[in-house]
Formats: structure tokens, sequence, C-alpha cells
């Protein structure tokens, strides 16, 4: 590394730094971006964040007056898809989300800078801003044999974790890996590999579990920080109550067809091509919690239900050892007896279903599509 590149590289931060003086709203200005986008996107964080309608103003307000947070993205033992959902991610993008609304300081992936340069950056921001700049990982952290099963700038995953996330205002764990090990950590997990709060239990740590994280996600976590002050409320594995707080069958678009007791008996059949559920086809939805059928991916188009593959429960824990074989459906789904309602409804024992489909809420949609037993006929 020359002069020259240190000059480049140091004239970089100061750039970075004297932007940080400026709101989201003005730099949005300042790019060019029109006041109606900005409040179209306001809109678009205040549902993301499951928030009335009558708080997008309040967010406008708030990211006109707020300084940018400086960032730093750690990738650790991942397969960098959270990085190309953020850089395939839509409303906002890619470049309204690292150039307006975050100051991100260190990214391997997409930052300009390399090796030494790279370093530096992220060792200038943690020294310069300590409790007071976010962190996101990417990955999980392997344990075992010290850390030595992953290793970037001479230093270990292990090391930087807690070196970063330890000094960070609060840490995003995007995907499955970094909440909770994700694959990495399956059985019979030769690496040691955990979740950024296992290997870094002093932190404040929000999950954002997905395989890959819904960018979208990501974005209204930063913002709901930006405008309240504070991290979003969490349930009880560290995830915001705003994507994390219903359950996927709560909300599918398939559902319906489950309370219809219409299910996808082989891929590709008829009812398959009509929709119908695909609980007997391994969907994990009834035990998966996320808001993927009203956040969607690929600019809000679709989702793997909605393209006609069930859930897989990724953003469960241990979801690659406790929500397998990926085609087998669930036996036992804790709240409501779904096993015992798929095999009963379709040979006409709505009165064995009812205490079952109570609790779905579905039990007129079985009166009228199921005719009842002989059983119940003589009674």
């Amino acid at each position: 590394m020359n002069n020259q590149d240190d000059g480049a590289e140091n004239s970089l931060l100061e750039h970075n730094c004297a932007m940080r003086e400026y709101s989201v709203g003005e730099i949005l200005r300042e790019r060019g971006v029109s006041r109606r986008d900005f409040l179209k996107f306001c809109s678009a964080m205040t549902a993301a964040m499951a928030l009335p309608v009558t708080f997008a103003p309040k967010v406008a307000q708030a990211l006109d007056e707020v300084k940018r947070p400086p960032l730093v993205w750690l990738e650790f033992q991942d397969c960098a898809g959270d990085t190309e959902a953020l850089l395939r991610s839509a409303n906002p993008t890619v470049g309204e989300i690292v150039l307006d609304i975050l100051s991100v300081d260190y990214h391997e992936t997409i930052m300009a800078a390399a090796g030494h340069q790279a370093e530096a950056a992220l060792e200038k921001t943690i020294t310069d801003y300590r409790g007071k700049y976010l962190c996101v990982v990417e990955g999980s952290i392997p344990m075992r044999d010290g850390g030595v099963y992953g290793c970037v700038g001479g230093k270990s995953h292990l090391y930087r974790a807690r070196q970063v996330c330890g000094g960070a205002l609060a840490t995003i764990a995007v995907g499955t890996c970094a909440s909770f090990g994700g694959i990495p950590a399956a059985v019979p997990n030769p690496t040691g590999a955990v979740g950024v709060k296992e290997a870094v239990p002093g932190a404040t740590v929000i999950n954002l579990p997905g395989c890959p994280v819904n960018a979208d996600n990501l974005t209204a976590t930063v913002v709901h920080y930006l405008v309240f002050g504070k991290i979003p409320a969490l349930d009880g594995h560290g995830r915001p109550l705003f994507a994390y707080g219903k359950r996927i069958h709560d909300n599918c678009e398939r559902r319906p067809h489950f309370d219809a007791g219409q299910y996808v008996e082989q891929w590709g059949d008829d009812g398959h091509r009509k929709g119908f559920c695909l609980y007997r086809m391994g969907c994990k939805g009834p035990a998966t919690f996320h808001n993927c059928p009203t956040q969607r991916y690929n600019d809000k188009t679709s989702w793997p239900v909605g393209s006609g593959h069930g859930c897989a429960g990724c953003s469960e824990p241990a979801f690659w050892d406790t929500m397998g074989p990926l085609y087998k459906r669930l036996p036992n789904v804790p709240g409501f007896g779904i096993e015992h309602t798929a095999d009963k409804i379709g040979i006409g024992l709505a009165a064995g279903a009812a205490a079952a489909f109570a609790v779905h809420g579905a039990l007129n949609a079985i009166r009228r599509d199921k005719e009842p037993s002989d059983e119940n006929r003589e009674g």
C-alpha cells in the first residue's frame, strides 16, 4: 500500500464522516430524490414496521432530521446470500440503503477498499464511534478449537465478533446463520457454529432470521431505530415482533384451502395447479413465525409458498434439524391439532375435526364444505 493509496483512503473516510452531519432527508434531496418518492419510501417502511398509516408523516419527519449512523457489515461463516438479497433489494434500492440511509464504512463485498485499507476503515469506525455505530453480521461464528475455522485479516471470526459487536450500539444478525447458527450449526456441527448472541452474550442483538433475510425487514429495523431512538420490541428469540409476530400459516394466501380441507397431494397435481394448501407436502408454515406472506421478495412479487413450494421453516432456531425432512409434514405442531385435522378432513369426519378447526376459526367452512358423517346423522 503506497502513500497515494493512503491518501485516497483517508479522503474517503473524511468524506463519510462529513456526510454523517447531514440528515437522511437532506442527503436524499441532494441526490435528486423527489419528495413524492421520499414519502412513498416512508409509507413502505411504516407498513413494514406494522405501524398504522398515520405514522408515515412521523417517519418522514424523523428521517428529515436524524443523522445517518455509521454501520459496519461483517461476513463470517456464510454463503453471502444475505448480501445478495441486499444487492437485489427494491423499495428502497440498495443505492438508497447504502448511500442515503446508512453510512456503510465496512462491507467486504461491496466496499472499494481491500486488504489493509479495508481493515483500517473498520478499525477507525469502531474506535472513533465506539458505542455509536451499528453492526450487521452475516453468517455463523465458529467457536470450536478457539475459533480457528474462520479468519479474516489475520483475526478469527470469534475475536472480530467480540471486538466489533461488543462495542456496537446494537448488532443486527441478518439471516438464520448469524441469528441461530443456521445450516453450519446443523448436527454434527463440526466447527461449533453459533449465532451472534451465543458468541457475544453481552451484546445487544436483533435477530432477523430467514434464508436469506428480507432486506425490507433490515431497512425497517434501522428506520425504527432512527425514528424512535430504540430497537423494536422483540420476541423470545430476539426477533422484531413487527416481522416475526405472526405465523406464516396465519397470513398465507393458501390458508382458505387449508380451512376447506383442500391439499396438494402430489407435486404437479390438479390441487397444486389450483394453489391448494401445501401442508401435506411438508410446508412448515404452521410452525414458523415470519412476515414472508406480506413482505415477500423480489420487489414484493412472490415468496416460496406463493411460487408453489412449501415453507422450510428457515426463520426458526435449529430449523435444519427440527423441521426436517423437508418434504415431510410435521406430526405435532404446538398450538393446535393440525396433523389430526389434515388427516380427518377430506374423509367426512367433520365432527372429529371440529375442535381443531375451531382454533383456526374455520368451523363454518367445514360445515359448508363437508357433509356430516353417518354417525352424526343418526345423532
